[in-house]
């Protein structure tokens, strides 16, 4: 099994149907013309339901996050502070993603708040699929750093349970694949001020240590 899989084969032909389905729900979504952003006050239960089953083409069962042609991030149990700056940032393009863009223009500001603090509700089993072998030396990482490379402990920031805190994101559960990925080509392109903080360190991280650390948070619940 390599890194990242989730033990399940998908086939060509599964992964083109399932990036079609995505393409002809998104299609659908924003096939309106561009408007102001809405300023609706109030949403009810209903609506922020639909808006999360809209989140879970991509992002999965449950926003547990989705390992196919490439990963898309679990969104469960992420802080709410840190899901409301990210969209925010997609709103005014300082996180470049044409999709999220998109999807973030059509929320109104109650929208918003209510599908982070509904997404930070939900609690999926983690995706799994990491190399066992990477966990120990993950975990020595995360609770002591690495000081002779001027790497901090990362539960110093993101908790003794890599839960996260308020813009400290949630790491626990996130997918091994995209937690390899964002460390090892880090960029302060985020949005929120504290992205900043990690460049130096993602840096000083070699690809060893990055498999190792994203090993042992990805399982964790």
């Amino acid at each position: 099994m390599r890194p990242g899989d989730t033990g399940r084969h998908w086939s060509g032909k599964a992964v083109c149907s399932r990036l079609a389905l995505q393409s002809v729900l998104l299609g659908t979504l924003f096939m309106a013309p561009a408007r102001a952003l809405d300023t609706t006050t109030s949403v009810s239960p209903q609506d922020v339901q639909a808006k999360i089953g809209y989140c879970e083409v991509c992002h999965g069962p449950s926003a547990r996050g989705f390992v196919g042609y490439y990963p898309i991030p679990r969104l469960a149990g992420q802080q709410v502070a840190y899901i409301e700056n990210q969209l925010r940032g997609f709103i005014s393009r300082k996180r470049t993603n044409p999709i999220m863009a998109n999807v973030a223009h059509t929320l109104s500001p109650a929208m918003l708040t209510a599908l982070a603090a509904k997404l930070h509700d939900l609690n999926p089993k983690p995706v799994g699929g990491a190399p066992a072998d990477h966990v120990a030396a993950g975990a020595k990482i995360y609770r002591e750093g690495i000081p002779g490379a001027s790497v901090p402990a990362c539960a110093g920031c993101h908790g003794a349970e890599a839960k996260g805190n308020d813009q400290f994101p949630r790491l626990a559960g996130q997918l091994y694949p995209y937690l390899v990925l964002q460390l090892t080509g880090w960029s302060t392109e985020r949005a929120e001020d504290l992205s900043g903080i990690m460049a130096p360190i993602a840096h000083n991280l070699n690809k060893s240590q990055i498999e190792e650390v994203a090993a042992y948070v990805s399982g964790l619940e």
